[in-house]
């Protein structure tokens, strides 16, 4: 079982969700409403669902290896073994989702989910469909490993996700004292803003409380609002085109050098990594 069968049932809350978003956003704001980014999403979000179809073994293989050789069994019969598991997802979960922001080889499949352009609940499914592939189901080994079910890991991520669908919208306004320990529509916003002084903060789940720890929290501004999308936009209308083109430009950039640790670092260096004469000192250092 994936989490993708526990997020569908609450498909026809975030159906509602999304058309009262959209008379809002129409009728009463009197706002232009991108139907196309929209659809665009919703055929990403098909290909998704798709992708998760196919077993990943690797993954699969070493989540089974984990709870063979488990160091405890925790059993979610009592709630402060359900609050652990709730903090140890969203620890998990905040490192995951830096290292999709920080490592290009995640980046790839994460960026997908960025490139919305006009920042709405349809947003929140604009989901990639590598992620299997790179590897990224494997940060949540961990909770496996020290006790937790792989059913139980699986269902806490879902609704980890689930939360954040109501997170991806502009018409939810700051919400005074939650803003502190709760990951919100503003500080989420934040987080899809591709302006400079918003660039990879807010990596939060549920809770916003690991950015606060780990400096990496920005507050929205009014004096600065987000602008959404990639700082280098796809615009393209093709949904293969959004999903894939992170990697296309990978493999344009290790195919581009004979160096294998300038392709190391075209694959693992942060998104932004550019060969240039500094880089070429740390590289030798490689």
């Amino acid at each position: 079982m994936n989490y993708a069968h526990i997020t569908l049932k609450f498909l026809p809350l975030f159906l509602i969700s999304i058309a009262i978003e959209v008379l809002w956003i129409v009728r009463w704001k009197k706002q232009k409403y991108s139907v196309r980014e929209s659809l665009i999403s919703l055929a990403i979000a098909v290909g998704n669902r798709i992708s998760k179809l196919i077993p990943i073994v690797p993954t699969a293989g070493l989540i089974a290896f984990a709870w063979e050789h488990r160091i405890s069994t925790i059993a979610l019969d009592s709630w402060w073994n359900i609050l652990l598991l709730f903090i140890g997802l969203e620890f998990v979960y905040y490192w995951y989702h830096r290292a999709s922001h920080r490592i290009r080889w995640f980046w790839a499949t994460h960026a997908v989910h960025h490139s919305p352009e006009y920042f709405n609940l349809s947003a929140a499914y604009r989901l990639g469909w590598t992620g299997g592939i790179s590897g990224a189901g494997l940060f949540f080994t961990p909770l496996v490993w020290i006790g937790f079910q792989p059913i139980a890991v699986i269902t806490a991520l879902a609704l980890n996700l689930v939360y954040q669908f109501w997170i991806h919208t502009e018409l939810i306004p700051k919400l005074g004292i939650l803003e502190w320990f709760l990951n919100t529509p503003s500080h989420h916003r934040v987080h899809h803003a591709s302006n400079s002084a918003y660039i990879d903060r807010n990596y939060g789940g549920v809770l916003i409380i690991f950015d606060r720890l780990f400096g990496t929290f920005a507050a929205e501004e009014t004096s600065n609002p987000p602008v959404y999308g990639l700082t280098h936009p796809i615009k393209s209308n093709n949904p293969f085109k959004v999903v894939f083109n992170e990697w296309i430009e990978i493999y344009k950039d290790i195919t581009s050098t004979n160096s294998w640790s300038k392709r190391f670092c075209y694959l693992f260096a942060p998104p932004e990594w550019k060969f240039t004469r500094k880089s070429q000192r740390s590289l030798s250092e490689i």
